[in-house]
């Protein structure tokens, strides 16, 4: 495998160039593609994440199930596909895209920076076992949108993970999240 490359933006999310991702994540992180899924289950729980320990940026944090870096020429729909198979061995179902717009800065307690366009998506259970990657997942469970709400304000959930609960709660349980106009991606990214 190579090196894993981002996609490197400008403020209008259009791309301007490549990066090495292991290079570019420091206290000066340059704005990049990214994007978070939530995979959710027919009983409207949603699966949260602990990221691995010794993850680069963020480790131990608690957040959504999957986040990740679209490859140059990779779309959301991919990206999503590849992150959740890589991380948690599981199938890409039901994708809906449900905030395009969504962008944050958050330093780590270490200093470094995520500086990032990260188009929230959501994806649905298959029902296939789990079968997290301990590079990149230290732990996995089902929560219910409650529970979410209430570890959104948790000093141990993802920075990222609060920012876009406090979008996502006005638009009710995850099941009742409408599906944005792929539109409103930015120019760096298709659908």
């Amino acid at each position: 495998m190579g090196i894993e490359e981002i996609v490197l933006l400008n403020p209008a999310g259009e791309a301007i160039g490549t990066a090495p991702k292991a290079a570019s994540h420091h206290r000066n992180t340059p704005y990049h593609l990214a994007f978070s899924c939530y995979v959710t289950d027919g009983e409207g729980r949603v699966l949260i994440t602990r990221r691995a320990l010794d993850k680069a940026t963020f480790p131990g944090v608690w957040t959504n199930t999957c986040c990740g870096h679209p490859a140059p020429g990779e779309s959301l729909r991919q990206a999503v596909a590849r992150r959740l198979e890589t991380e948690l061995g599981l199938t890409a179902e039901d994708l809906t895209l449900v905030l395009p717009e969504f962008d944050y800065r958050a330093t780590a307690p270490d200093g470094t920076v995520e500086h990032e366009r990260c188009p929230v998506v959501r994806a649905r259970w298959s029902g296939r076992r789990l079968r997290p990657n301990p590079a990149e997942v230290a732990d996995a469970r089902w929560q219910t949108w409650a529970e979410c709400l209430e570890l959104a304000g948790a000093p141990e959930a993802s920075p990222w993970f609060r920012m876009q609960m406090a979008q996502l709660a006005p638009l009710g349980s995850p099941e009742q999240w409408p599906g944005a106009d792929p539109s409103r991606l930015p120019p760096a990214l298709s659908w």
